[in-house]
């Protein structure tokens, strides 16, 4: 399929069942926090119906469609450029018929769906507060950074609404947030359930968190193993390579 592409952006190969995704070279690009979340994520049950909140070039929904099996993604985007980008990857790999990608503010949800309208909600949300830091990018790269359009209590929010009883909730963020997210969590009724540290390597302190909340469940968290990205020689470990299928 032949897909136009604007100036300054690129077809990047995802390495993954021939996958692609179209980015902007100046925007926001993916990182391996979004990469590190598929893979946290990838035992979501088959046929669920799942919605990436604040889901940029689309990557979630993109890698997650070929670790889940049935599932349907509904992806949503405030910027409008983002969002047609994302709709475009999704026309590169053929996937309209199972991603949807929507141009909104999530903060607009509650007028769109009905509660509980979801099985699984997955988001890799801006991680710095508003006003936090000095802000010197793109307004793209602003937005997907900071929390300029909405809240890391409005994700949590609304994603305990749009949850089914039981529903899953996954998410990657900063450690430094992480007693606001608990707390924010356990106040919207979504249960922390699991959660796992990233280290840059063993020298150094973890500065990802991937996190598993299900909605009114009971208290119960279980502790994953470390994760670390290199090893002492600054070479990917074996576990990043797996999860990059990179392994020889």
């Amino acid at each position: 399929m032949k897909i136009f592409l604007k100036e300054d952006e690129r077809i990047d190969d995802l390495e993954l069942d021939k996958l692609k995704i179209i980015q902007n070279k100046n925007g926001f690009c993916f990182g391996i926090d979004s990469v590190l979340l598929t893979d946290f994520s990838k035992t979501i049950k088959a046929g669920s119906n799942v919605i990436d909140l604040g889901t940029g070039t689309g990557i979630l929904p993109i890698l997650l469609s070929s670790k889940t099996v049935d599932t349907k993604f509904t992806g949503i985007e405030i910027q409008n450029e983002v969002a047609e980008m994302a709709g475009r990857s999704i026309k590169l790999n053929n996937l309209e018929n199972r991603i949807e990608i929507l141009n909104l503010n999530i903060l607009d949800l509650k007028q769109k769906y009905k509660k509980g309208n979801f099985d699984v909600v997955i988001t890799n949300p801006p991680y710095k507060k508003l006003n936090s830091g000095v802000i010197n990018e793109q307004k793209n790269k602003i937005i997907s950074r900071h929390e300029i359009t909405a809240s890391l209590e409005d994700f949590i929010e609304i994603a305990s609404y749009l949850l089914k009883d039981l529903g899953e909730f996954y998410m990657v963020h900063r450690p430094d947030r992480l007693v606001d997210i608990f707390t924010i969590m356990r106040d919207k009724k979504i249960e922390p359930k699991k959660i796992r540290f990233v280290f840059p390597n063993k020298n150094k302190n973890a500065n990802l968190v991937l996190i598993k909340g299900i909605k009114n469940a009971k208290p119960f968290l279980q502790y994953e193993n470390n994760l670390y990205i290199y090893d002492e020689k600054e070479n990917y470990t074996e576990e990043i390579l797996k999860i990059y299928n990179k392994n020889k």
